[in-house]
């Protein structure tokens, strides 16, 4: 979330966690604030945020994680330490065509965010970003990752049981409620309307439930159709054993 931070501390924060673990680091970073709006203040320290001019600030950020220079006044009098470190990969994380030109513009992989809006996750996207790739320091060719937010379990009941809490959740947060994540028992009993289950049933397609094949199933025919080389799971299941779980079971069905 660069918004948050000056380009001479990104830069700083990925040289030296490169150089502790050459070849094992990305530079992962994107546009978006994250929190609500008291976080994102509270983050600028209670000044106005800075939501303009980030692909600028991106382009200064890799300028100096290269150990150049940059032409812009207020960064061409300092250097980012350490030097000369094995440049970490860099991914610009994004669910548009804006940010997959970008991406491609500067030569840095994309990480489409699936699980962030319905309908998001489109072809032209990423031959967009294909077409516009140039070549780079910190990759060669253009690389394309898909993040998926999924709950799965041994029988399709079970996950559905599971996701329960996390479908709750999405549906406060669209109604501008950050309340307690509930465990999968409160969450059964909880009465939703038609048109909250509804919504429930929309997001689906941005939150993946069901047993590891299903899901495994559902990874492998986006591959086909869109292309990407590597697909990042998320899971956020109330419980850590919960989480572990949709892990091990998706790695035995997919490896």
């Amino acid at each position: 979330m660069m918004m948050h931070y000056s380009p001479l501390k990104m830069a700083e924060v990925f040289k030296t966690l490169s150089a502790l673990a050459p070849g094992r680091i990305d530079y992962g970073v994107g546009r978006a604030p994250g929190g609500d709006q008291h976080s994102i203040y509270a983050l600028s320290q209670g000044n106005q945020p800075d939501f303009e001019n980030l692909y600028d600030k991106l382009s200064i950020t890799l300028e100096l994680i290269k150990d150049e220079i940059p032409t812009e006044l207020i960064y061409s009098r300092t250097i980012a330490s350490p030097q000369n470190i094995e440049l970490p990969e860099a991914w610009l994380l994004g669910s548009s065509g804006n940010s997959a030109i970008q991406a491609g513009n500067l030569g840095m992989g994309y990480s489409f965010a699936q699980f962030f809006m319905l309908g998001a996750m489109r072809e032209e996207i990423f031959n967009l970003y294909r077409e516009r790739f140039v070549p780079s320091e910190f990759m060669e060719k253009p690389e394309i990752s898909v993040a998926y937010l999924v709950t799965t379990a041994e029988t399709k009941e079970e996950a559905e049981f599971q996701a329960k809490p996390q479908d709750i959740s999405r549906i406060q947060l669209s109604q501008g409620r950050m309340d307690k994540l509930m465990t999968p028992e409160q969450a059964k009993d909880y009465k939703l309307s038609d048109a909250e289950l509804e919504g429930i049933k929309q997001n689906r397609e941005i939150h993946l439930v069901g047993t590891p094949k299903e899901i495994a199933d559902r990874l492998r025919q986006d591959q086909e159709t869109y292309g990407f080389q590597e697909a990042m799971i998320c899971s956020i299941s109330h419980s850590q054993e919960q989480r572990l779980k949709t892990y091990e079971l998706l790695a035995k069905e997919l490896l």
